[in-house]
């Protein structure tokens, strides 16, 4: 194909990364009739944690034409628990929006497939090695071909192919250092497992390490894992603090007693930061490969959903007005980005360091109001101008972008 200067492209947009945030970019691409090339480096399905998603991630999946209920265990809320002083506080979530706790591995392959559905062309096993994003086009080699594509979508989550090329990474301090987490299955019955898979929400016991995440899923499955955000004690393996936080957690004990351990403990450090270069020269970041937080409100997927639309549908409107080659094209998308980005890293940032847990989310019930507030945020309702909770944590903190 030729652009309107007569420049020879194999695409018109090449995604790299085939995560939620690439196959979602790609969908929506093909949807508004562009040439579309999906690459992958690993084969579909394959392991990748952040099962809880938010229900603000609803109209995105909606556009993207699947059904993401079926076989998934539906997702009513978040409770927080503090077990030393038996305080737990409940949030509604799934109240105007629904979400779901699921597999990620089924979960982005269905997103895949369903790329190559809408006409994207979807190559897995294939890995990028260079490129290069010149005024005229951008060059992509990789280990099996070479591409020449109008514009270049950069889905490869932290791996952060141009933000690690332009040396763009900036690491975020004071949020979780590591996170040690399995799954287990058969799920004795018991009053607290019963009433778990019934609610669905995710519970969040917070200890003084850190916090735990339990996450129901379908078939009587948990994932269950642990943040470390201080220090990790000398006298043992990230494997054994796993077990010793868990043993010690009364909630995190009643469920597990008797289930089977189906996966390998896995540990992932150095989770946050933020890519400072996200768009630039005929290319664009969208999900983990602009940014990636803490996972405490479970904030990954979403950001990936909704970056990855609000990149597609800026680079389709550029490639129908010839405009693509504008290095500030995403300039007013990046920040309606920022916002919600910097809006859940300062909500993490409070949930360490001022003891949010105890000074606000405890205390919610007694103000209806900021209880609403709370739960919009932790439901991704991040773009809307009357929330009182998310002015104040803006106003408290200038970000840098």
């Amino acid at each position: 194909m030729m652009d309107s200067e007569g420049n020879n492209f194999d695409y018109d947009v090449v995604v790299v990364g085939g995560g939620p945030a690439g196959s979602t970019a790609a969908t929506l691409l093909a949807q508004h009739g562009r040439k579309v090339l999906l690459l992958e480096r690993d084969k579909h399905p394959r392991f990748h944690i952040g099962e809880s998603m938010l229900p603000f991630s609803e109209p995105v999946v909606q556009r993207l034409g699947i059904d993401w209920s079926a076989g998934n265990q539906f997702k009513s809320g978040a409770v927080f628990i503090d077990e030393d002083s038996d305080q737990r506080m409940y949030f509604p979530l799934s109240v105007y929006r629904k979400a779901y706790q699921l597999e990620r591995g089924p979960f982005d392959q269905v997103l895949f497939q369903n790329a190559a559905a809408h006409g994207v062309e979807t190559h897995e096993e294939e890995k990028v090695l260079e490129v290069s994003c010149q005024p005229e086009g951008v060059g992509i080699i990789t280990d099996k071909a070479n591409y020449r594509s109008r514009y270049l979508v950069d889905a490869t989550g932290r791996s952060a192919l141009m933000g690690r090329q332009g040396k763009a990474i900036e690491r975020i301090e004071n949020l979780g250092k590591f996170a040690v987490y399995s799954h287990f299955e058969k799920i004795p019955p018991s009053p607290e497992a019963d009433e778990l898979f019934d609610c669905g929400s995710i519970y969040v016991p917070v200890v003084d390490i850190g916090w735990i995440w339990i996450i129901p899923l379908s078939g009587r499955r948990l994932s269950v894992g642990l943040v470390v955000q201080k220090d990790r004690p000398k006298d043992c393996d990230v494997e054994e603090l796993l077990r010793r936080y868990l043993a010690a957690s009364p909630i995190a004990r009643i469920l597990l007693e008797g289930a089977e351990q189906f996966a390998p403990v896995r540990v992932e450090a150095d989770f946050s930061y933020i890519n400072q270069s996200r768009h630039g020269l005929r290319y664009a970041c969208c999900g983990d490969a602009a940014g990636f937080l803490d996972p405490v409100f479970s904030s990954g997927v979403f950001l990936a959903f909704t970056s990855a639309a609000r990149v597609a549908d800026r680079v389709h409107q550029a490639l129908a007005e010839g405009r693509e080659a504008d290095p500030t094209l995403h300039a007013d998308d990046d920040e309606d980005y920022l916002l919600g980005f910097n809006t859940m890293r300062l909500f993490v940032e409070r949930f360490y360091q001022s003891n949010m847990v105890h000074n606000l989310f405890f205390e919610a019930d007694r103000h209806p109001d900021l209880k609403g507030q709370i739960a919009r945020l932790l439901s991704g309702d991040l773009w809307a101008d009357d929330n009182t909770l998310q002015k104040n944590l803006l106003a408290g903190r200038r970000m840098a972008g």
